[in-house]
């Protein structure tokens, strides 16, 4: 394992585009504590330190921007807008049949549908920008109130210093799909997915060192041998697949022979990825945000009952009706995204185009009905998993109180070991070229 990593720093080209991508990293960590022009700065580290977290969508997004939200820097943002325009982008290709075209074009049609997404990025980084300035003028953005330093946290509340601010947020965020295509283009290659990696990762130790002192030493064991067991779990599910057997009739054209050959259609465990459970965090803050602009009090001083409804199941987390709708739909919208990227009939049309069969299966209408078939009945593993690991964070928060501290859960723990595992691999394909030994043997 060390001659192999040390083969990886001796090779010049590797070493260069390692080097490269480290030094985009550094740059983008950087660019996370720069703070956004007319930001009070030591106001917002004194809120930070006595408050320390965001709820809801909020601590998503400050999640995968590597706690940069929190402290309104010019990377506030991150990579949000640009995950949130790629899943736009996936869903429109089933509702606008432009979108599908250009997808079934090759590289000319999905290079205007990444034009596409890189604009929607920019519209996405304007709003969200917009609404990030206002919660933060409000004093909201921190979740608390009775704190001085959460409620000034801007120096001007002039027109031009949040248009200024608003500007500065979308810039950064132009700027990170910048560094992301040039991680891809002359680095290891996947950059966005690199800095949705440093973005997490950069959070891990803090995480830990708050559980050490806040809940003690063995509580920081016994959150430690879970991640150990979680870690090596989601390895092993992201690793599993369905290898469907495919076999290649020979055919003749002119003197040559083609096809004949055997491969096999790999269909993961886990489909779907992280998107499910995005989706189902998103769309359970929508009942609390809701009922955040309806506390306006009646005659006795109370709020409506829809609202302290609200309030007592669907805002902390650790309550098991919160627990049971989140489980149910990150399953839900598991199937969902698996039925709207993964198409049997495309597929089975393919395989019939290019003389193709499954061993047993009639090609065509009968192969497609085999692989909805396979594919519905290993969702359903696939999902149940999702469930549990993005319950995690909420079982912590109920059993040891760690839930914005728990780092071993949820979608940290499924992108850190996704972009892991994907960029050792593809650094061992490209050791194999230069070397004909990989990091893995």
């Amino acid at each position: 394992m060390f001659s192999a990593i040390a083969r990886v720093f001796r090779t010049p080209d590797l070493r260069r585009k390692i080097g490269f991508t480290l030094a985009i990293i550094a740059i983008y960590r950087l660019g996370a504590h720069v703070p956004t022009p007319f930001v009070n700065f030591p106001n917002v580290q004194s809120c930070l330190d006595q408050s320390g977290t965001a709820q809801g969508l909020l601590s998503l997004v400050n999640l995968f921007s590597g706690g940069a939200l929190l402290q309104l820097s010019i990377f506030a943002l991150g990579v949000m807008p640009y995950i949130t325009a790629t899943i736009i982008v996936q869903l429109l290709r089933v509702v606008i049949p432009h979108f599908e075209t250009l997808y079934k074009e090759g590289q000319s049609g999905q290079a205007k549908l990444t034009q596409y997404t890189r604009y929607l990025t920019i519209a996405l980084a304007l709003l969200q920008s917009t609404t990030l300035v206002t919660v933060a003028r409000s004093g909201q953005l921190f979740g608390v109130t009775g704190i001085p330093e959460c409620e000034q946290v801007l120096t001007s509340e002039a027109w031009y210093a949040q248009l200024l601010m608003i500007i500065t947020m979308t810039a950064g965020t132009g700027l990170i799909m910048w560094f992301a295509e040039l991680v891809t283009e002359r680095g290891v290659g996947n950059g966005m997915s690199i800095l949705i990696f440093t973005s997490i990762a950069a959070t891990f130790p803090a995480a830990l060192w708050s559980i050490a002192v806040a809940r003690g030493f063995e509580i920081f064991l016994l959150v430690l041998a879970v991640g150990i067991a979680v870690v090596a779990l989601v390895v092993f599910v992201e690793q599993s697949q369905r290898r469907i057997p495919v076999q290649y009739a020979k055919r003749m054209v002119g003197r040559r022979t083609y096809g004949g050959t055997n491969t096999y259609i790999p269909i993961k465990v886990n489909m779907a990825g992280v998107v499910p459970v995005i989706f189902a965090s998103s769309l359970l803050y929508i009942p609390a945000l809701i009922a955040q602009f309806n506390q306006t009090p009646d005659a006795d001083g109370n709020v409506p009952g829809w609202v302290a409804w609200i309030q007592q199941y669907f805002t902390t987390g650790d309550h098991p009706l919160y627990m049971a709708v989140y489980f149910l739909l990150i399953i839900g919208f598991t199937y969902f995204y698996v039925a709207i990227t993964f198409n049997p009939v495309d597929v089975a049309d393919n395989m019939k185009k290019y003389g193709g069969f499954i061993p047993g299966i009639r090609a065509g209408r009968p192969t497609a009905e085999y692989l909805d078939y396979v594919l519905t009945r290993i969702t359903a593993p696939g999902s149940v998993y999702l469930g549990l690991i993005a319950l995690l964070p909420l079982l912590a928060l109920a059993t040891v109180g760690a839930n914005q501290n728990f780092p071993f859960g949820g979608a940290s723990i499924l992108i850190i070991v996704g972009v892991g595992l994907e960029t050792v691999k593809q650094i061992d394909a490209q050791l194999q070229q230069r070397h004909y030994e990989g990091l893995l043997r």
